[in-house]
């Protein structure tokens, strides 16, 4: 089993379940963390034999900025399916935090995780 992270992608959007997250946006943090297998990049040395964290990163990207997820849990699922789905790897743990949340009362963040693995 081998591993790639992204750690603490930094993303503004606009997801939300109040409408002030939506109108007004805020900042997201997000750990994705890809299982695969580096056995045929580590014979070939090539970009195209492993997973393009670039493009991962990129997708997950588009990803944030092209739709408004009301709740989280539709967000960092949205994420997995797709990087499940595109990428070469086996499964996926993702972290997403909303460090910037409504409360009363002191709270660093909220943070969701999921793992979801390929059938």
């Amino acid at each position: 089993m081998d591993i790639i992270r992204l750690n603490n992608m930094v993303f503004y959007a606009y997801h939300g379940y109040y409408e002030v997250e939506q109108d007004r946006g805020q900042r997201f943090e997000l750990d994705l963390e890809m299982t695969c297998n580096f056995d045929a990049v580590r014979a070939s040395g090539q970009l195209k034999d492993t997973v393009d964290y670039h493009a991962v990163y990129e997708r997950v990207k588009r990803i944030f900025n092209s739709s408004k997820f009301t709740l989280l849990e539709n967000l960092i699922e949205k994420i997995a399916q797709v990087v499940l789905s595109e990428y070469a790897v086996s499964a996926v743990r993702i972290r997403i935090r909303k460090p910037q949340v409504a409360m009363d009362g002191l709270l660093d963040n909220v943070e969701i995780e999921i793992f979801r693995e390929k059938p």
